[in-house]
């Protein structure tokens, strides 16, 4: 077996690692990078290997740093299946469409600059055409139903807890006539008893393991304070009448937010103000998660036997247009917009903080992860300007975060988790997708926990057993 690690190895995003089995090479994932846009530009770009030498591939859920550059890798040259869960399927069907649109009008906006000065234009890192292409190599599966790869190696998918169709990768396998061994690879690991999703589910007997490690050096508050602290937030807008911004991703915390003001509206816990999931893309995304019951908890299936609908309610409203959006920036307060990017990278989110950012009366809320060199991150570190479509805007409005909200498994989380699945077994854990301090601290936590090796993998980096 070998493992070669190529995106989110020393970083956060771009989640890509291949894994060789008999003389097959498996991609698990292939995300986009995220950050400095000049070395996020070029690592999208460029391969660390061949895509036409991938056999295979194999998704743990569709967030973009974990699916969005397979378009990417199809365009190269890859014709393999990419399998993954249903609902993910869903997902990548209405996420790649709308990355390869912000692909092309992105790239628009470079090169009118660009052929000002003279420069030669850019290319789209890839266009609709080639998001059709992949979303035609998807291969759904069901959770917990083993399938073959090739003779020899099989995969399971389990319910990662993390956003609607997440799964962890129980790849099974023999080699060289040597006993059987199990690799897990997690994706992103979700939490215990948040909203809306199952838990995570256990996976015992593990031998080699492939682990994030985002929030790998920090404990989040309990999921329970989630709802106390966005009630603080949204009367403290009620009283200064301002506007209180979320910047959400699209799949998961957006929907997640949108239950938490049903479930506070409902219990009559906050006044009804008006709520506008200002993102078509979210909009989407939502109907999906309304589609996809199979992977809700007894709680949301509650809501919903109760006659409440969980993502829709009479003050809540999904717009669509651009008039839509651009009139929510005359209108008064109090009011609660949420838009994507959830980074604050792209899309509609730009403009609402642009226009309100300045404004003291406002709240900018902080409800996931912000990567380095991201908008989101500068906001998060609650500096004094940030620059916005070119131009420096000063930061009035007051930023909080409510860490509680967070979809990712914490230290305490993952070590929890991977208590109950045995960690003494596990020969060797790789700990990739988080920041230096993170990486270190979570790889000595699994060393400390019976871990036998533990490994932070470089861009590059092979490991052959």
């Amino acid at each position: 077996m070998k493992l070669t690690f190529h995106g989110a190895a020393g970083e956060v995003t771009g989640s890509a690692h291949i894994l060789t089995i008999n003389g097959k090479n498996i991609l698990l994932d292939c995300g986009l990078f995220q950050g400095k846009r000049k070395e996020a530009f070029e690592k999208n770009r460029n391969f660390l290997v061949d895509p036409s030498k991938i056999d295979v591939m194999v998704l743990s859920h569709a967030h973009m740093d974990h699916s969005g550059n397979v378009p990417t890798l199809v365009k190269k040259g890859f014709k393999g299946k990419i399998f993954c869960t249903e609902a993910t399927a869903d997902l990548c069907k209405i996420m790649l469409h709308d990355c390869a649109r912000i692909q092309v009008h992105d790239i628009e906006f470079v090169n009118k600059k660009r052929l000002r000065q003279g420069k030669n234009p850019f290319e789209p890192l890839y266009a609709p055409e080639d998001a059709e292409r992949a979303i035609q190599q998807l291969v759904p599966m069901p959770y917990s139903k083993p399938f073959k790869l090739f003779d020899n190696v099989e995969v399971t998918f389990h319910d990662a807890g993390h956003i609607l169709g997440s799964a962890f990768s129980e790849i099974d396998f023999r080699e060289n006539g040597t006993g059987a061994k199990k690799l897990m690879f997690t994706g992103d690991i979700g939490r215990r008893d948040i909203p809306i999703l199952k838990d995570p589910v256990l996976i015992k007997d593990i031998d080699y393991l492939i682990t994030e490690s985002t929030y790998g050096d920090r404990r989040h508050p309990p999921a329970e304070d989630a709802k106390g602290e966005l009630e603080k937030v949204v009367d403290t807008i009620c009283d200064t009448k301002g506007k209180l911004i979320i910047p959400a991703f699209s799949v998961g915390r957006t929907q997640y937010i949108v239950y938490m003001l049903n479930k506070l509206f409902t219990e009559g816990r906050i006044e009804p103000v008006p709520v506008y999931v200002d993102s078509p893309l979210s909009s989407a995304a939502t109907q999906i998660y309304s589609k996809h019951r199979e992977c809700w908890d007894s709680g949301a299936v509650e809501f919903l036997i109760n006659g409440k609908k969980p993502f829709t309610f009479d003050n809540m409203h999904y717009t669509e247009s651009v008039q839509e959006s651009m009139a929510l920036n005359t209108m008064p307060g109090p009011m609660i917009i949420i838009s994507a990017s959830g980074m604050c990278e792209a899309g509609r989110i730009l403009h609402h903080l642009r226009n309100n950012i300045d404004d003291p009366k406002n709240i900018v809320l902080i409800v996931g992860y912000m990567a380095e060199n991201t908008l989101g991150r500068r906001i998060a570190e609650r500096r004094r300007e940030v620059k916005i479509f070119g131009n420096y805007v000063p930061v009035r409005a007051k930023v909080v975060e409510i860490a509680a909200l967070s979809a990712h498994a914490d230290e305490f989380e993952m070590l929890e988790y991977f208590d109950g699945c045995g960690a003494s077994h596990i020969e060797h854990a790789f700990c990739v997708h988080g920041e230096k301090n993170a990486l270190t601290n979570f790889s000595q936590s699994l060393l400390k926990a019976g871990m036998k090796n533990t490994h932070i993998p470089l861009p590059g980096q092979i490991f052959e057993f």
